[in-house]
């Protein structure tokens, strides 16, 4: 999945399948987590947001489905 630069102090990109609703976020320690049956809107919303970390943590981390894939 391609991911996209973000600015933020945790989050180093984000990157989405439209068709599979799955959101990839790399965070800046490395890690990669991806999280299912995430609608368009919110990855929207998240590349909107001006806090990447604070979005994940308040609207996706435990609403979603996920795993930790790298």
């Amino acid at each position: 999945m391609n991911r996209s630069p973000v600015a933020s102090s945790n989050v180093s990109s984000i990157g989405y399948d439209t068709h599979a609703q799955t959101l990839e976020v790399e965070f800046l320690n490395g890690r990669v987590y991806q999280y299912y049956g995430v609608p368009d809107h919110m990855h929207d919303q998240i590349m909107q947001a001006p806090s990447k970390g604070q979005f994940l943590n308040q609207y996706i981390r435990n609403m979603y489905p996920y795993s930790r894939v790298g």
